[in-house]
């Protein structure tokens, strides 16, 4: 018998439309193999989401950008087709912002946790965390917010290079426009051009101290924080492999207690008043050795799986059974335990895991997900070489159209070609010929 309400459903939100958002697929088998009816708003049609076994129906979601009476309006028309309350799980920062802002219109169809409608959009601005991590005592990375290219270009030299840059609501830049939400720069020059490009990216540039990423720095902690306000369920793990490295998402994660990164996450959610599903980015300062926190993400971490405890409780099953006022099962921590995104750590899955290991895609009670992620990655790089491969090839041809032309020779003088220019048979043939004149 499920410890979960398996008559309240679970609607899972993301408005982004990567497909390879492997977090969706985490919740959607999580809450299905509990026996919770499992309904999925998001782009999910070229993802190995949608042949999931546990996927009860797919909904259309709102456009990227959408405003949140278009994503209300989607959320109704949902709820109109499942005809009962159920359980809402944004899985972006969009759509958790959204439905923060949203919770009195939605109530009674969909059940979210009770907390001040704009602390997700709050604590999600990274301009605005880090005031408020200087207002909990939180340590935080120095951040500056120019107001002019040259004021940007003060601040390399101000916070001393090479520094991150941030989009202060990154979920605004625009796919395609080639920004990303967070670049390292390594010269004042690049911090005045991209702060020129903030009318595209749709919120203000920060510019942040730069911590040197180092083995065993990164951290990540994953959590509930119930009705009461107590932290449950999740723990905080040790980032082994990054996509792309350095600053990316958690490719290979270990579960490893920390008891002062508990300790940060424990007070930051106290003091804002947070309820419901939280995932924290820390890196340790190699010169202090004190933990700052980097991002805090208002919705469960892509792999919010990690934490999986001896009772089968992670923070999912955790929000859906406070949100039905069911009792949280007592289960133990799993330290030791592992978690990789098989396409972006293949290598990685080869090696023991003698205290568990969860694979993202593959799973043995729901195989096509697996086999779908191969497929779809498989045209995913074809697709980016060929494009690479493209880009080189109008690079060169420019070149070759705006190259000035090569002198002629006057007489009597030897023209020599560059040998790495020619096939060495042709650069030897040139070079006798010039001998022999």
């Amino acid at each position: 018998m499920s410890l979960l309400d398996i008559r309240v459903p679970a609607v899972l939100l993301r408005i982004d439309p990567n497909p390879f958002h492997h977090g969706t697929l985490g919740a959607v088998r999580s809450l299905g193999r509990a026996g919770v009816e499992v309904h999925v708003v998001a782009d999910s049609t070229p993802s190995p989401v949608h042949v999931s076994r546990f996927v009860r129906q797919l909904h259309p979601p709102p456009a990227p950008g959408a405003s949140t009476g278009e994503i209300a309006a989607a959320l109704h028309r949902v709820a109109a087709r499942i005809a009962r309350p159920a359980v809402l799980i944004p899985m972006d920062d969009a759509g958790a912002i959204a439905a923060g802002l949203l919770r009195e219109e939605l109530a009674p169809a969909f059940l979210l946790p009770r907390q001040p409608g704009a602390l997700p959009g709050l604590v999600a601005d990274k301009a605005q965390l880090a005031g408020m991590c200087a207002a909990t005592g939180v340590p935080h990375p120095v951040t500056l917010v120019p107001d002019s290219a040259e004021d940007a270009a003060a601040a390399t030299r101000r916070l001393g290079l090479p520094v991150m840059a941030k989009w202060s609501r990154p979920w605004l830049v625009p796919a395609g426009s080639g920004l990303r939400s967070t670049v390292l720069l390594r010269s004042a020059r690049e911090a005045r051009e991209l702060y020129l490009r903030t009318g595209e990216a749709g919120s203000p540039l920060l510019l942040q101290a730069f911590l040197p990423p180092g083995p065993g720095r990164d951290r990540f902690f994953h959590g509930y924080v119930d009705r009461a306000g107590v932290v449950r369920a999740g723990g905080s793990g040790r980032k082994q492999l990054a996509w792309p490295r350095g600053a990316g998402l958690t490719a290979a994660g270990r579960w490893t207690p920390d008891p002062e990164v508990r300790a940060l996450a424990e007070r930051l959610t106290g003091e804002l008043g947070y309820r419901g599903i939280f995932d924290l980015d820390f890196r340790r300062c190699g010169r202090t050795g004190r933990y700052h926190l980097l991002d805090f993400n208002p919705r469960p971490g892509a792999q919010f799986r990690l934490f999986t405890d001896t009772a089968g409780l992670d923070v999912v099953r955790a929000l859906h059974l406070d949100l039905t006022h069911r009792p949280l099962p007592a289960g133990r921590p799993l330290p030791g335990r592992e978690f990789v995104v098989e396409n972006y750590a293949p290598l990685t899955v080869l090696r023991p895991a003698p205290r568990g290991r969860e694979l993202a895609w593959y799973a043995p009670d729901d195989r096509a997900p697996g086999r779908a992620m191969w497929a779809l990655w498989g045209r995913h790089v074809t697709g980016r070489l060929a494009g690479r491969l493209r880009l080189r090839l109008r690079l060169r041809l420019r070149a070759r159209r705006t190259a000035p032309p090569a002198p002629r020779p006057r007489p009597g003088t030897v023209h020599r070609v560059s040998v790495p220019d020619l096939p060495q048979g042709l650069a030897v043939a040139e070079d006798e010929r010039a001998s022999s004149r």
